[in-house]
């Protein structure tokens, strides 16, 4: 797989990367370690160069998979990614933003020894924590990049406004945001903005938690902790208005370019303007098969407008992904 400048740094990622929430188990209804670590080798070995995960993704079960499956070799081989400024309580029953440079500082060692590795390739703060001034976080993140324990600052989840004061203190190399042919907020202003910055961005929730992998129907369940569970998509007559508009993408995609939907919501992803890199989370070997098929091809407008019409038609009643975002500490208990 190609690969690309992550923004101004001198770090190096392909413009698929393996995203690994669901590996860490939590929210997404339990976790399989062998499997796991088959997964990130599979991803590995088909030219996926970057590895995405946070020690809030199963409260450090992802970093720990993901650290098991690099070593002996393999670390060199990717862009490692991880996230700082989440807590949580000891029986996992409440997490909240928590950006203090105190957190910070133990976060940071806790990952390195998780990922068993000397440093982190790209660092991110995963959601902006208002308790916690700015200027805290931002140097803290900066101290770690001049101790060269991570080689590029990240925040994730960000405003232009958060990303304008937080650059007041110290250098952004980078932007994860949530993006896919559902939710598309971020064009307005975010991805504007990081173009302008030369700020990199790495997209989440390319599928939109399995929508556009055209792998479900109306008699889908989510079971224990699924988050889908929570998601508004996946309710009532919005989730049939989803489905439908799916079902209609697939037909597009396999009359057009002999491709099915999945192929095309990423290949969708990584032509936008102003992404570097778009993840796909996965938890078995072989959901990471369609790799090759998002090579080699592009859409032209006309292929985006009829995208566009096709989810004008369906999707009557669209819905963000906002029930995600965790709640600060003096909401969280």
């Amino acid at each position: 797989m190609d690969t690309r400048r992550f923004g101004n740094t001198d770090v190096q990622v392909t413009p698929v990367g393996l995203g690994t929430w669901a590996i860490g188990g939590w929210m997404w209804g339990g976790t399989d370690e062998s499997q796991s670590i088959d997964t990130i080798h599979a991803a590995i070995d088909k030219g996926v160069g970057l590895v995405d995960t946070a020690p809030v993704y199963g409260f450090g079960r992802s970093e720990e998979i993901v650290g098991k499956a690099l070593a002996g070799g393999r670390r060199d081989k990717v862009a490692l990614a991880t996230k700082v400024a989440m807590n949580w309580s000891d029986d996992h029953q409440n997490v909240w933003r928590e950006a203090t440079a105190a957190r910070i500082e133990k976060e940071v060692e806790d990952s390195l020894r998780r990922l068993q590795t000397d440093h982190i390739d790209i660092y991110q703060v995963h959601w902006p924590d208002p308790q916690t001034p700015m200027e805290e976080t931002a140097k803290a993140m900066e101290n770690l990049l001049k101790a060269g324990k991570i080689r590029a600052i990240g925040v994730s989840n960000f405003t232009p406004e958060q990303m304008d004061e937080f650059r007041k203190f110290a250098p952004l190399h980078s932007l994860q945001p949530p993006y896919n042919l559902f939710e598309r907020d971020i064009e307005q202003e975010v991805l504007p903005y990081c173009d302008e910055q030369g700020i990199a961005t790495i997209t989440y929730g390319g599928l939109c938690r399995g929508l556009l992998s055209g792998k479900m129907s109306k008699d889908s369940q989510f079971e224990g902790d699924d988050l889908r569970n929570n998601d508004p998509k996946f309710q009532g007559e919005r989730f049939q208005q989803y489905l439908n508009a799916v079902q209609a993408l697939d037909e597009f995609a396999r009359d057009r370019y002999q491709k099915d939907v999945l192929a095309l919501a990423l290949r969708w992803l990584i032509d936008r303007p102003g992404v570097t890199t778009a993840l796909w989370g996965a938890r078995r070997p072989e959901q990471l098969d369609p790799v090759g098929e998002i090579e080699g091809w592009s859409l032209d407008p006309e292929a985006l407008k009829a995208i566009d019409d096709i989810l004008t038609e369906h999707i009557k009643d669209p819905v963000g992904p906002e029930f995600m975002a965790p709640p600060t500490r003096d909401k969280a208990a």
